[in-house]
């Protein structure tokens, strides 16, 4: 503290802010030159006035705290305990030496439905893998095409060959032979399984559960993960404000919850990049630290301690204790859009305490409904906020402004303080009151699908006045949850759920303005479904393109064999699950393409046998770095970072749940084309495929071996790849194309073992993640959400909870940025990427200079140019000088060939 002494050529005179029981006026704040001094004083701000001696004139010298309007920001990628090498399996792939002999073909008869229909499966080298199928008696392969097309839900016909033992029958859900006959459910978010996992399990974890109160599975990759990592001071987001343990920092040295809802005109942003059209800036970043609001309470100082309960996928419980084993003082339940921040009070002294100054605190003699005291508050950087109070008992809270930094009420304290920005004066003061008093607790997530329309709904449990008395709702008037809605939101929202929109916004840190709508549920709504999308290329207009011209199948086949000829061991028993999964998944999408695009069943049975014995390394466990279920935080890691006690350094951070649905997506799109090609595989492999889809998507809370949905966020509407590891910006993903890889791949191996739910959750999740990365990762010259001067940049780059970078964790080349939001092409590509933004991102970056790209980038270019120029893509591919070394080691140009020719590149 600042000391000043008097001299004998002045005195001091001091005055102290009055408090009063209405509107109470803190002293102005007018910015002071930085020579200026200032203290506090028991909390209570003061101002020194300098008299000179035998001057009636006096001269304020204007000593106080500056609010504080300024936070922090981080500039730099922080990159550790990231991956930051290329993507790629392998640099080189060797050419093979010697050419993989064909594996002749048997026939056997199967029954694939459970209707009447019998059809003959062409089952390869005995091992039951089809080759292709005809009907009963002899019929062509061309009658078959005709036939097997005009079922909505099929599997159109492949080349001269069925693509799917698995046709819904006269539209019916008739599955696989050998698979479960099940039927879709009302709710599609019904359990995958409730086995335990069939894999070793250990119960321990290299990173603690601090301050986790819950036995049930934690979330390891949702927003408030913060809060039990490194010192849980980082913030939690819930949108639009963010929420943070101020632990004595800031002007109010509080131990509170520190509020922030940050305005666009305060976001930093990053240098221009002139190379560009349209110079956008590299990054932009919302401050952090700007403690507009904070609820505490007088016991919370600096022995409190936090602990956090009820860990589910849309909310947690966090609770501050005076200390160590106390009872909580308070506790926060956060909730993803909730609309106020509410504090449940347990006998403790409020305060309600900002760092960047009350200007004004009014009481409003009429609250919104009896048992509710409300209070206005204006803040020193002008923004208005407003606080209700509904103490238990129901008596006056009796809130006093002690200082422009604190407002304390009575001792004792029992009920809820919630706190609200309000952006829109007298009308948004308006829809605030009417929803003040209840809050959101949790929240839960059903869906359905009918054909190709999908929708779900989310749903909150409510708690606060009344809130539990259901029936008694009429009667008392209890109010409707005010939640906070995300621009894919409003475009999806029902008719009915559309009319509880309101005027009031407010700007999100990285997913433009979100809007409040009243209403204790929302329901969502997704047409045009991608139902028809199967292996084949893939199109919106063209939809699923199963046949190619004979010039075509030629190129494909001679090129495949080589492919399929390639040491896929090598390739695939590496020491990292993403680069194995990308290798299998290689090698799987080869193997596809052989038997049904290029009619070459021989050699697709030869690559399947080597494909199958290289997945078997996997679901024996006898990988370099075996696969474990761990009961700490229960899920499915890598050992790797068991066995090199490296902090979750290998392996991009598996062992810490980082990326899960990178790695497994790759792993369960493999296991996908297997059980199409040979479903005799399937009852041998289900399990072990199955606890993949469960770590990275389990739909349901009974099943209790995994966290709900613990990658894909069904608010935001995409994945987060960031698991535990604490961050100043929060969770983050930098891959959305591989974001709906693993969509894709669960919609696959739903269809392919008969799973109707599965299938239907990943057509839906597939829809939705279309719609959220195309409002905030794939940044078309319309967008409206990003901020005007960042949109050139086309993608994101890294997608963080509190800044978007355009960069990557490897490195800054244009093809990595762009890059890494492409891999892998496949049939979804064009369902997420629409023509008109790979043509801007095309001319802004590609259109000149895609042949000066070194290595593997490259070809991920040209396989994207094919979704606009199908032709060039083709062209690039089928070229007889094509250079292997400009395929990256998780593709092949046997799969880029036949997307090519599928989307119109080959002639005919």
């Amino acid at each position: 503290m600042a000391q000043l002494a008097p001299t004998s050529m002045m005195r001091w005179i001091v005055l102290l802010t009055l408090l009063q029981t209405v509107t109470v006026r803190a002293l102005p704040y007018v910015p002071r030159a930085a020579s200026t001094e200032s203290i506090v004083l028991q909390n209570i701000r003061i101002e020194y006035i300098q008299v000179d001696e035998g001057c009636e004139e006096e001269i304020s010298l204007g000593i106080e705290i500056e609010p504080g309007t300024v936070g922090t920001v981080y500039t730099a990628l922080n990159t550790t305990r990231h991956q930051t090498s290329q993507p790629f399996p392998t640099s080189v792939i060797p050419s093979p030496t010697v050419i993989i002999s064909p594996v002749p073909v048997v026939e056997s008869t199967t029954i694939v439905s459970t209707t009447s229909t019998t059809t003959t499966r062409i089952t390869i080298g005995g091992s039951g893998s089809p080759a292709s199928t005809a009907p009963v008696g002899g019929g062509s392969s061309a009658a078959v095409a005709a036939s097997s097309a005009a079922p909505a839900a099929s599997f159109a016909t492949v080349g001269n060959s069925s693509s799917m033992l698995g046709t819904l029958a006269g539209g019916n859900n008739s599955v696989i032979s050998g698979s479960s006959n099940l039927t879709m459910a009302s709710n599609i978010f019904v359990p995958v399984d409730t086995i335990a996992p069939p894999i070793n399990s250990r119960p321990d974890h290299p990173q603690p559960r601090l301050g986790i109160i819950q036995t049930t599975p934690i979330e390891t990759n949702k927003f408030y993960a913060n809060f039990f990592l490194g010192n849980q001071t980082n913030a939690a987001w819930t949108h639009p404000y963010s929420v943070s343990w101020s632990r004595g920092s800031g002007n109010a040295k509080s131990y509170g919850l520190a509020i922030s809802q940050i305005e666009r005109s305060q976001l930093a942003y990053g240098p221009q990049n002139p190379n560009v059209t349209g110079d956008p800036v590299q990054y932009f970043i919302n401050p952090v630290g700007i403690q507009s609001m904070i609820l505490s309470a007088t016991t919370l100082g600096s022995s409190t301690a936090l602990s956090m309960d009820s860990l589910e996928g849309f909310s947690a419980n966090l609770n501050m204790l005076p200390q160590v084993g106390a009872s909580p003082a308070v506790k926060f339940p956060l909730v993803q859009g909730m609309a106020f921040v509410t504090g449940v009070y347990n006998g403790a002294t409020p305060q309600i305490q900002s760092s960047v100054f009350f200007n004004t605190f009014t009481p409003i003699s009429q609250g919104p409904r009896a048992g509710i005291y409300k209070y206005r508050v204006l803040l020193e950087d002008g923004t208005n906020w407003l606080i209700y109070a509904t103490p238990s008992n129901g008596g006056d809270p009796g809130f006093q402004m002690m200082s422009n930094s604190n407002i304390q009420g009575v001792a004792g304290f029992t009920g809820t303080i919630q706190v609200a920005k309000n952006p829109s004066n007298a009308t948004g003061e308006s829809i605030f009151d009417a929803s003040a008093g209840v809050y959101p607790i949790t929240a839960g997530i059903t869906g359905s699908v009918d054909g190709a329309t999908g929708s779900y709904a989310l749903t909150w449990t409510k708690g606060g006045i009344g809130a539990n008395a259901i029936a008694k709702r009429q009667a008392t008037g209890t109010p409707s949850l005010l939640m906070f809605a995300l621009p894919h939101h409003i475009e999806s929202l029902s008719n009915d759920t559309a009319n509880g929109k309101t005027t009031i916004k407010l700007e999100t840190t990285t997913k433009g303005l979100a809007t409040a709508v009243v209403g204790d549920s929302w329901t969502l709504v997704e047409p045009d479904l991608p139902t028809d999308m199967g292996f084949a290329p893939w199109s919106p207009t063209l939809r699923s393109i199963n046949t190619l011209s004979a010039s075509a199948i030629n190129l494909i086949q001679s090129v495949g064999a080589s492919e399929i000829s390639q040491n896929m061991t090598a390739q695939t028993d590496l020491n990292s699950m993403y680069f194995s999964g990308k290798g299998l998944s290689k090698f799987a999408s080869i193997v596809y393409t052989l038997h049904d695009l290029a009619n070459d069943p021989g050699m697709a049975n030869a690559g399947l046998e080597n494909l199958k014995s290289n997945f078997s390394l996997f679901v024996n466990n006898h990988q370099q770095f075996p696969l474990v279920y761990e009961t700490a935080w229960k899920g499915v890691v890598s050992t790797a970072s068991y066995t090199l006690n490296d902090g979750g350094a290998a392996d991009f951070g598996n062992t810490y749940y980082n990326d899960h649905h990178f790695h497994y997506g790759y792993f369960i799109h493999t296991a996908a084309v297997i059980g199409y090609l040979d479903p005799s595989w399937i009852p041998a492999n289900k399990d072990w495929v199955n606890i993949l889809v469960r770590d990275i998507a389990n739909p349901s809370t009974l099943d209790t071996y995994f966290p709900f949905s613990r990658s894909f966020d069904w608010y935001h509407g995409h994945s987060w790849a960031k698991g535990l590891f604490d961050s100043g910006d929060g969770k983050d993903e930098e891959s959305s194309s591989e974001d709906a890889m693993a969509a894709y791949a669960i919609k696959m191996w739903g269809k392919v073992i008969g799973d109707p739910n599965m299938e239907a959750r990943g057509n839906l999740q597939l829809k939705v993640l279309s719609r959220s990365l195309q409002n905030y990762f794939l940044m078309e010259s319309t967008n409206t959400n990003q901020p005007p001067n960042f949109i050139a940049n086309k993608v994101t780059g890294i997608l963080f909870e509190n800044k978007i970078d355009h960069s990557t964790y490897f490195g800054l080349n244009p093809e990595y940025i762009e890059g890494i939001h492409m891999i892998p092409l496949e049939p979804f590509s064009t369902l997420t990427r629409t023509q008109n933004f790979v043509t801007e991102e095309w001319n802004s970056y590609f259109a000149t200079s895609v042949d000066q790209v070194a290595g593997g980038w490259r070809s991920i270019l040209y396989a994207n140019y094919a979704i606009i120029n199908a032709k060039a893509s083709w062209k690039f591919f089928a070229n007889s000088s094509f250079d292997p070394n400009l395929l990256d080691g998780g593709a092949s140009r046997t799969w880029y060939l036949a997307y090519a020719a599928g989307l119109g590149g080959a002639s005919s």
